[in-house]
C-alpha cells in the first residue's frame, strides 16, 4: 500500500529518500509553503538541485518526483545541457503536495488546486484551510445537458434502450428532456472514446464490467481496513471506521490509478509486439 499517496513500493526501491519530510505542519505553515512555491523562481537565484538532491531534500523517492512530473503536478526542471536542475520553488511545491495528500486530497484534486493557485487565486481559499474536514468522498462534478446535446456527443447513438441501460448502471439520471451524468470527467472520457470509433453499446458494456471490478476493489480495501486497522484499534464506532477510511483513501486510490496505468502500458506493449506478425501474415 502506498505511503501518503506515493507510488507503491518506492520507499524500498529507491535509496534517495524514504522519510516523508513533506507531510504535516499547521495551516499557517501550509500557507507559507504555498506562497513560496508559487513565487519562488525555479532556478533563478537560490539553490538548485539535481533530481537526487531534490528527492533527498523533500524526503520522497526519485520515482515519486518523476511520477508527479508525468501527472503535471511538478513543473519540468531547467535544462543545463543534459542535466535537469530544480529550484526552491520545486521543493516548496513538493512539500505542499505532501501536506495536501496527508489532508486527504487526491492527486487529481491537488493538480486542480495547484492550477487554480498558479492563476493567482487566494492561497487560503485554494487550499481550503478552513474546510479541510468537509471534503466529500467523491469529488466528481456532475454535468446536466439536454437529450439532443447528449445525442450530438455520441453521434446520434443515443436511443431509449441506451438511456435505460445507462440509467440502470447509475451513470445518468433522466428528468424529462434533461440528462444528468454523475461525472463530467467520465463523460468526457466516454465522448473521446466514441469519437475515436468505439460504439456506445461497447462503451456501456465496458462501463458495466469496470463498475463491477471497481466494486470488488473497493470492497477489498474496506474489508482490509475494517479487519486490520479499525478493529485492531478497538474502533467499533461507524464514525471511527469512516475517519480511518477517509485518512487512508488517497493511498488506496493512487494504488488503483498507478496499477491501472501500469497494466495499460503492459497491454499496449503486448498489442504493439503482435503487430509485426499480423502485418506479415498474407
Amino acid at each position: 500500500m502506498p505511503v501518503n499517496g506515493r507510488p507503491d513500493g518506492e520507499a524500498t526501491r529507491d535509496e534517495d529518500g524514504t522519510v516523508d519530510g513533506g507531510a504535516g505542519g499547521t495551516a499557517r505553515r501550509r500557507t507559507a509553503r504555498s506562497a513560496a512555491a508559487r513565487t519562488a523562481p525555479d532556478g533563478a537565484g537560490g539553490r538548485e538541485y539535481r533530481i537526487v538532491e531534490l528527492a533527498r531534500a523533500a524526503g520522497v523517492p526519485v520515482r515519486t518526483l518523476r511520477y508527479y512530473q508525468e501527472r503535471k503536478l511538478l513543473p519540468p526542471p531547467r535544462r543545463a545541457g543534459r542535466v535537469g536542475l530544480y529550484g526552491d520553488g520545486h521543493l516548496a511545491r513538493l512539500r505542499v503536495i505532501g501536506d495536501l495528500l496527508e489532508r486527504g486530497h487526491t492527486l487529481e484534486g491537488i493538480r486542480e488546486l495547484l492550477s487554480a493557485w498558479e492563476q493567482g487565486r487566494d492561497i487560503g481559499a485554494v487550499l481550503g484551510v478552513d474546510t479541510a474536514g468537509a471534503a466529500p468522498w467523491s469529488r466528481e462534478v456532475p454535468v446536466t445537458l439536454t437529450l439532443d446535446e447528449l445525442a450530438g456527443l455520441f453521434q446520434d447513438e443515443i436511443d431509449p434502450a441506451a438511456l435505460e441501460r445507462a440509467a440502470a448502471l447509475g451513470l445518468i439520471e433522466v428528468d424529462g428532456d434533461r440528462v444528468t451524468h454523475w461525472s463530467r470527467r467520465q463523460l468526457d472520457a466516454a465522448v473521446a472514446l466514441a469519437g475515436a470509433g468505439v460504439p456506445l453499446r461497447d462503451l456501456l458494456s465496458a462501463g458495466q464490467e469496470l463498475q463491477r471490478r471497481m466494486d470488488d476493489l473497493a470492497a477489498l480495501f474496506v474489508r482490509l481496513i475494517a479487519t486490520h486497522v479499525a478493529r485492531d484499534r478497538g474502533g467499533q464506532d461507524p464514525g471511527d471506521l469512516t475517519d480511518t477510511l477517509a485518512r487512508l483513501r488517497p493511498g488506496a486510490q493512487l494504488t488503483v490509478e498507478a496499477g491501472f496505468a501500469r497494466a495499460l502500458d503492459r497491454q499496449v506493449r503486448a498489442v504493439i509486439d503482435q503487430l509485426p506478425g499480423r502485418l506479415a501474415t498474407p
